[in-house]
This record gives structure tokens, C-alpha cells and sequence, in this order.
């Protein structure tokens, strides 16, 4: 005899686990948690983490704001989960009026950000190289988080609250029959489910084509990299988009940092299921360049570990979450487009909502995989996935 629940929940990176736990919050009966491998042990957990609210579509603006409140939840119950260190984007000359835009876009939506003064700037970041940046964008609440105690703490709710967590058990299939999926399949066993929620990231694509579900997902490869600072100099204490070197920078305490290239740059589409993990000598050299030109006194910095992992991108580079017209039963949560960590708090939270009660305080309404057919693209301001 099959199993039953009331949602199944495929995939334990940070969408997943936070959906999960905003079911069962939400009073949903049974909830069950499907990973393939270990929770975060995908792009979650080798997510940069950095978090922000900078983005050029007020709906996207909207879920990051609420995912910091959701995180500072987070960190109020697991210390270490959330450091709000603060957040500064670099923007350029020529992008500086469509930052104005979005700035004045965020305020309205509630978000706390403003450019910084040249003054601020000498006090705020005296260890920024400042020529060729047109102003500085900073957020208070923003900056940095760790991604698998994050994860940890929603996996630690969720099964408090009575959830089933199956890792190391990949869902092999959606059931679907006709216009409904009705359930999974994990090795030979149909479990049945009132819902079923697509949260597999980059291997979301082969799981709903599976199902004759369309998912124009790429599986991108992404390179990060942690240095170790010398001592005894100013290092940045906030988390920083470069948009002038095309480089991002998030502090890990003690004098560590992560770096990895922003856009623009070339994105290599791979098998999730088969690619290099280890980064590219390339990579690293032109991180040490870059990121030592704009803050000098990283010079000297060692390296201390570089790696590759996913993204899963949508065309327009926004997330693929809710529903889908003329299939019952099944709901998106993929596409972070490197997003993912940024909003998946919100997401989850939302989307929870949606499933349980068929509406939700977060309109999100806009990232159904539906606007693929409407033409309705979203167009960011800064090109990429710089949002």
C-alpha cells in the first residue's frame, strides 16, 4: 500500500525547507520533505548568502524585504543564522540613473537604502578604492548570512512540528495522472500527495519534463572562492556588489572572504547530475585581480578554497513560483537564477500559504511559469541576474 500525505515537498535547499515549514504552520496535516542528497547540500549551501534587497522589480524588492524579516526571526531564535552587517552596491557612472529608479522604487516599497555620502563613504569603507564608481547604494538591514544553519533551523522546526525529512531519497518521478499529479515516486514506491512541490532547483527541469511539465531551466555553472585577508588593516565588514569590476565580496569573520565574479560574464550550461566542482585557475587569478584593485588592503590575501556549483536559470533570470494553469495538484518553486537564497525565505513562506489557504500576503502572482506564454518577461535594470 502507497503512502499518503497531504504535500510533498521535493528538494531541501532553502526554498524547500522554508516552505515545508510554513505548511505545517499553517496547520497543513502531513508534510514530507524529499532530498536527494543532504539538506543545503546543493546550491543553498554553496550559496554566497549574501543578502539584499536591491532589486529593479518592485515584486522582487518585496519578497527580499520580507525575507530579511523572515531571517531576522531566524537569527533571533538561531544566533549565528543572520549577521546584518549591512549591505553596499558599487554601481557605475552609467548605470547610476537606473539605480536612482530602483532606490526610489525600494523606498516606496518599504525598503530602508540610500546613497552614501562621499564623507560617509570615507568613514564607512576606508578600505574602498573609490575612482570610477558613480555613488554607493546602502542598505542597513542587509548583509550576509550562513547558509546551512539557516537551513538547519527551518529543517529543525519543520520536524518539531511533526514533519517527515527523508534525505539521501531522490524523488525518481512525478505520478501524474491527466491533468493532475497526484503524487511521487521514490525508488519503485508511489507516494501520494495532495500537493506536490517542485523545489529540485537545477535538477527541477528533468523532473517536471519527466512528467510532460515544460521547464525551460539551465543549469549553469557558478565559481566562488575564500581568501584569507592579512591582519592588522581596514577590511569591508558589509556585503558588497561591485558592479564596476563585476565582482561580489561578503565577509565570513575572522578575516575570511568569499568572492565570485558578478555579472556580466559567460555562463557554461552543464549537467546537473555530472560537472567539474572544482574552479578554474582563471577564475581565481582574475577574483584576487579584481577584488585587490578596488580594495587594496586585501593585497596579499591567500587563498584558501575555490569551487563550482549551480545555478538554475530562467529566461528572464526570476524565479518560477506558484501554480500552473491546466495542471492541478503541482506547484513551481525553482528558477532562483542566483537569487535563490535572497527570497527563498519569503518564497516559502508565501507559497505555504497559497497551498494551504489558496491566497497569499505575498503576491507573487507575477513569477508564474505561466508568464512564459503571456509574453510577460520581466526586464531588469542592470541586465543579467543582477536583478
Amino acid at each position: 500500500m502507497s503512502e499518503s500525505f497531504d504535500v510533498v515537498v521535493v528538494g531541501a535547499g532553502i526554498t524547500g525547507v522554508s516552505t515545508a515549514y510554513h505548511l505545517l504552520k499553517l496547520g497543513v496535516g502531513r508534510v514530507l520533505l524529499l532530498e536527494r542528497a543532504a539538506p543545503a547540500a546543493g546550491g543553498t549551501g554553496k550559496s554566497a548568502a549574501i543578502v539584499r534587497q536591491h532589486y529593479s522589480s518592485a515584486l522582487m524588492a518585496r519578497l527580499a524585504l520580507e525575507s530579511v524579516a523572515v531571517l531576522e526571526e531566524v537569527e533571533r531564535e538561531t544566533p549565528g543564522a543572520f549577521y546584518q552587517s549591512g549591505y553596499m552596491m558599487l554601481v557605475p557612472q552609467e548605470l547610476r540613473q537606473a539605480a536612482d529608479s530602483n532606490l526610489e522604487m525600494q523606498r516606496a516599497v518599504g525598503i530602508d537604502t540610500r546613497w552614501l555620502t562621499s564623507e560617509e563613504i570615507a568613514t564607512k569603507a576606508p578600505w574602498l578604492d573609490s575612482r570610477n564608481i558613480g555613488g554607493v547604494a546602502y542598505e542597513a538591514r542587509g548583509g550576509y548570512a550562513d547558509p546551512v544553519r539557516v537551513t538547519e533551523h527551518f529543517i529543525g522546526k519543520f520536524r518539531d512540528a511533526g514533519g517527515v525529512v527523508r534525505v539521501r531519497t531522490p524523488c525518481r518521478a512525478l505520478w501524474r495522472d491527466g491533468d493532475r499529479v497526484t503524487g511521487v515516486v521514490v525508488d519503485g514506491d508511489h507516494i501520494e500527495a495532495g500537493a506536490v512541490v517542485n523545489a529540485a532547483g537545477p535538477w527541477a527541469k528533468p523532473l517536471a519534463e519527466q512528467a510532460n511539465i515544460p521547464m525551460p531551466l539551465r543549469a549553469v555553472r557558478e565559481q566562488d572562492s575564500i581568501w584569507q585577508a592579512r591582519g592588522g588593516r581596514p577590511l569591508p565588514e558589509v556585503s558588497i556588489s561591485n558592479a564596476v569590476d563585476a565582482i561580489y565580496l561578503r565577509p565570513m569573520g575572522e578575516g575570511r572572504f568569499l568572492i565570485g565574479q558578478g555579472f556580466p560574464k559567460e555562463y557554461f550550461d552543464v549537467d546537473p547530475y555530472n560537472y567539474r566542482e572544482t574552479a578554474d585557475q582563471a577564475f581565481i587569478e582574475l577574483m584576487a585581480e579584481r577584488a585587490i584593485g578596488r580594495f587594496p588592503p586585501l593585497q596579499g590575501m591567500a587563498l584558501l578554497s575555490a569551487y563550482a556549483a549551480l545555478y538554475d536559470v530562467t529566461p528572464d533570470w526570476h524565479p518560477f513560483i506558484g501554480p500552473r494553469t491546466g495542471i492541478d495538484g503541482y506547484y513551481d518553486a525553482c528558477g532562483g537564477s542566483g537569487h535563490g537564497f535572497k527570497v527563498g525565505p519569503a518564497i516559502g513562506r508565501g507559497l505555504a500559504e497559497c497551498i494551504a489557504h489558496g491566497k497569499t500576503t505575498v503576491d507573487f502572482a507575477g513569477l508564474s511559469h505561466d508568464r512564459i506564454a503571456a509574453g510577460q518577461l520581466f526586464v531588469g535594470a542592470y541586465g543579467g541576474n543582477r536583478g
